[in-house]
């Protein structure tokens, strides 16, 4: 993908696992005064087909659309409020059998990868639920989405690592907009703190930090509880997808 904007609504999925950087990475691109987005447009759908009970589950549920045909048709339907860029946030854990993937194969969507290492994805999981499992962190399914899109591309598609861009926000998203194909933007590089009525219904439960921050910074150094034997062993089963996509990622 070339520098420069393109005529046409850009849609952009970023593909992300959960406890990244992928709601602040939301918050900037939703700061660029051409952009609209969209928050883990599949969630909803997720919930309802596999019975897993997350929290607010409930408001999830009554809030959002549970029929994953008619969020892959949102997908592909005009940006709100006529937005050239449509940024979508997608979890790779939601893509789960029987959500059909189809629709990523559409020519005008342009795909990223947003990764975290295994062990640190797996501590910030666990902080904030008592059970963890491989399938619950999207790696195995980031590397599947990788390789389809790579097959169709015929080469590897952008990859990002979210400590790359809280080391350098300018530098790492300059080259991401670059290789999205739209132009850099100084706006992403600060917001507003609080809520935004793009946020999921899952925002009260998950954004707490997000909603206190106002740019991208370093992750505050804390004490952090060392790995129980069965999370070292999911880090480990999710390292080689991880390595694999992380050969990729913009330096």
């Amino acid at each position: 993908m070339g520098t420069g904007d393109t005529e046409g609504t850009v849609r952009i999925a970023m593909w992300s696992g959960p406890r990244n950087i992928s709601t602040a990475m939301m918050r900037s691109f939703e700061n660029r005064a051409d952009t609209a987005v969209w928050d883990e447009p599949f969630y909803a759908a997720y919930l309802a087909m596999t019975g897993i009970v997350h929290p607010m589950n409930d408001e999830i549920l009554a809030a959002h659309e549970t029929d994953w045909r008619k969020v892959a048709d949102g997908v592909l339907a005009p940006a709100a409020g006529g937005a050239r860029i449509f940024y979508q946030k997608h979890m790779t854990h939601h893509m789960i059998d029987g959500i059909g993937r189809e629709w990523m194969d559409h020519p005008e969507i342009r795909h990223a990868f947003l990764i975290r290492k295994p062990e640190e994805v797996v501590a910030s999981y666990a902080a904030k639920r008592d059970e963890v499992t491989l399938a619950d962190l999207g790696f195995l399914q980031q590397a599947e989405i990788f390789e389809r899109v790579a097959d169709r591309l015929g080469e590897a598609p952008v990859v990002v690592e979210g400590a790359a861009v809280l080391a350098d926000p300018r530098g790492v998203l300059s080259k991401l907009c670059d290789r999205l194909g739209i132009a850099f933007d100084e706006a992403m590089l600060s917001w507003p703190a609080g809520r935004r009525d793009s946020d999921g219904a899952w925002a009260p439960h998950w954004y707490h930090a997000v909603e206190a921050s106002t740019g991208f910074a370093p992750r505050e150094e804390r004490e952090v509880k060392p790995l129980s034997d069965e999370g070292r062993a999911i880090a480990e089963a999710a390292a080689p997808a991880y390595e694999r996509l992380a050969a990729y990622a913009i330096r």
